[in-house]
Parts: C-alpha cells; structure tokens; sequence
C-alpha cells in the first residue's frame, strides 16, 4: 500500500492511498469470504461458499464495491496512526477508477488539528515574570476603611419616618415605564426597595424622587443612556409612573467593637480589620495571578503563528454562546427573548464573537502544544483525586451516575490540571 500526504491551506491534509491488484485481490478475496458466512446457498456448508458463486448471485460490481468500503475503513484509521495525523471532522473521501486488475486508488481529504509555531517567546515571557515578581501584594488601610463603610452600610438599621424622602433614605417605589402610551417588556414593578443617591436606576429617576412622600404620585420624562443594556431601549425617552411607599431612613452602625463583635467571633474591630485584611489578600492575589496568566497568555497568541482550521473556530463561537445563555438563564431570564430584546440572532452574535473564538482557541492549542513539547503530563492518581474532591458534593452514586458524565469529567479535570502544570512552567522562565 503505497501512502502520499500533501499539506492543504486552513489546516487541512489530502490523504492518497493506492493498492496494488495483488492487495486488492486479498481485499476482494476477505469480503468474499465473510459474505460466504453471512448468505445461504444452497448445496454448500455456511462459510464455504465459493468466490466465484458468489460473484454469480450478487455480481462482480457488487462485491468491488463491498470491498472498496472495507479497503477504506480498514485502511484509512491505519494510515491516520502510521504517520501521526491527528485528524478531527467528517473527512471527504474520492474513491478512483474500480476495475478487475487495476490498481486501486482512494484519497482523503480531512481537517488535521492545527500546528502551532511560536517565534522567540521565552524573552517575553521572562520579562512578564520579571514585571510580576516586582509587584507587591498589600491592601492599604485606605482600602479596608472602605470594605468597613461598605459593610456597615450593609447593616444599615431601617427607621420609617413621616417625611420628605431625601438623599440616603430607603424608600419602597411602585413604578411603570411606558413607551407611546404602551408598558414596555418587565417595565413594572411593586414595591420595589432602592436607597436614594446610590445611582441603581437610569441617571435622572433617583432624583425625581427626592422631595416626594408616601402616598404620593408623580409622573415625568427620561431617556434610557445611549449605552443601555437593552439596546432597543438605548437613547429612547420614556414616561415613568411612579407611587412612592414607605420612606425609612438609615441609621447607619459606629464602627467599633460593639459592631465587630455583633458579626461574630470577632473580639474587636481591629480583629475584624485584620480578617478582612487577610480575605482582602488572598482575593487580590488571585486576581493578580489571573492577570499575570492573562499576560503571559496574551504575548504566547501574539506570537504565535495557527491556521485556523474553521470547524473548530465555529465550534468555539458554538461553545461561546452556550456559556452566555447560561449567564443569561441564571439570571432568571429567558435566552431567545433576551435575544429578541438586543435585536440579534445567535448567528450575528456568533460572527461578532469570532476573534475572539480565535484567540480563546489559540490559548487552548498553545497550552496542548507547550505541554506536548516539554513533556507536561498528569498522573491518573491526580486526576482522581481531583476528581474526588468535584463528587464531593454529590450525596450517593445514585445522583453521580444521574448527573454526572464520568469520561468527559476525567477529559475536563486532566485538561485542567495539565494546563494548571503549564503555567507553573511558564511562571518559572
């Protein structure tokens, strides 16, 4: 069997395959053979039906053609393992001339994962690792004086009074918000809790509160911001109906040991400065670990040189979309209709998004091909136990066979932690 590989654009391989008619011959002579065991004839023993019978009842052409599918599923995951192609997607098959001693040709054109080049990345890296080590890894007292007004606030004690509402106070709102006369989509709400001067509502609403008091209605005009969320809504004016309830004022705790100590076992409020302290570290050294990794990431995908083999971009913007529809969906809301609000299709999200597909598919294939080149792997041990600790959470095997898909969980823990091993190499240049 005579292999030729040539190397397409867009990451792609045409696979030639040619058999000699004596192989070809085997190939006839095998199919013929299975077939003898599969049909009856009568007058001979199952398994021991002549070649030349055979050829008598189905044809000639059918048995070539029973044999050319056999020569190609046999051959092709052969050929595939010999020279190390790493093929994914369904591949295009052109089968050659089929006739009685001739040569038999087929060819394969398949999407092979994509080679990864990168040109002189390790000065780069190092001097990222260089700009991280000088960084240090402090809050100032200035930043934990603000988590403590913060959560003060947050315990705000709330006292209803018979006034004006004013900056500060909580007040309880029943609203609607019209357009042209006509309630736009969740544009009303009851009772709905908001603390005056904090800026939750579209710039203008806070304000027409003030002054107002319980029982009280007013309407008035806004424009929704030009940079509004729901993007139909973005620029345009709207009326707004508003009843105010119940006005209640703050009264916001001292900062002091009585406080600290009525969150829990904090004998102080410089115990308390000290947990928050230590939190507020640990928070920021993980971001700052992200950030680094981001980094170091972001200079690997500038340097490197991928031709993107287009299967699996579209399937990276496929996998992109999900993930936001379960952003979305988990906020309470539903995915089409918040697509119909933005005015956009899946697919124009899809083509918006597919740099960025790009550039999260290069980070993944750079982190393969690093750990390939320097021999990065995972103990199945380790996996394991990471493992262990994901089910954990899970009360039986019942609910773990119910809920969980073991092989791709094993897929997903190993790629994490062998990329996890990537970056401790790279964060070690």
């Amino acid at each position: 069997m005579e292999v030729t590989v040539k190397k397409l654009p867009e990451s792609k391989v045409e696979i030639s395959v040619a058999l000699s008619w004596e192989e070809w011959q085997g190939e006839m002579d095998h199919v013929a053979k299975h077939l003898g065991k599969e049909v009856k004839v009568a007058g001979f023993r199952p398994g021991k039906v002549p070649r030349d019978v055979l050829e008598k009842r189905f044809g000639k052409k059918a048995l070539l053609l029973e044999a050319t599918e056999h020569v190609i599923d046999h051959s092709y995951p052969k050929v595939l393992k010999e020279h190390k192609i790493d093929a994914i997607g369904r591949p295009e098959v052109k089968v050659g001339k089929v006739a009685l001693g001739e040569t038999f040709e087929y060819s394969v054109v398949t999407v092979v994962m994509p080679e990864v080049t990168l040109a002189s990345w390790k000065g780069d890296v190092k001097k990222i690792n260089v700009d991280f080590s000088k960084q240090e890894d402090v809050i100032p007292e200035a930043e934990i004086n603000t988590e403590l007004e913060k959560l003060a606030d947050m315990h705000a004690k709330l006292v209803t009074v018979n006034r004006e509402a004013k900056t500060g106070d909580n007040v309880l709102v029943d609203f609607s918000v019209l357009q042209d006369g006509v309630l736009i989509e969740n544009g009303k709400s009851e009772k709905h809790p908001i603390v005056l001067g904090k800026g939750v509502f579209i710039p203008g609403f806070e304000e027409q509160l003030l002054g107002m008091k319980e029982g009280e209605e007013k309407t008035f005009e806004l424009n929704f911001p030009t940079e509004y969320h729901v993007k139909h809504l973005a620029g345009k004016p709207a009326t707004f109906q508003v009843k105010l309830g119940v006005v209640q004022e703050r009264e916001i705790p001292i900062l002091d040991d009585a406080f600290a100590k009525g969150l829990g076992n904090f004998e102080s409020l410089e115990k308390l400065k000290e947990n928050m302290r230590s939190g507020m570290l640990e928070e920021k050294k993980i971001k700052s670990k992200e950030i680094h990794r981001t980094r170091l990431l972001d200079s690997l995908v500038e340097k490197a040189t991928i031709d993107y083999p287009e299967i699996l971009v579209e399937e990276e913007q496929t996998r992109m979309v999900r993930e936001f529809e379960a952003q979305i969906q988990s906020m309470g809301l539903n995915f089409p209709d918040y697509l119909t609000q933005m005015k956009k299709t899946e697919e124009e999200i899809k083509t918006e998004w597919k740099p960025q597909a790009k550039k999260r598919l290069a980070a993944h294939l750079i982190l393969n091909m690093l750990a390939d080149t320097e021999e990065i792997d995972v103990d199945t041990e380790e996996v394991e136990a990471e493992m262990n600790k994901t089910l954990q959470g899970y009360k039986n095997i019942k609910d773990i066979e119910k809920n969980i898909d073991m092989g791709r969980l094993y897929s997903a823990t190993r790629g994490q932690l062998r990329n996890e091993k990537v970056f401790d190499f790279l964060e070690k240049l």
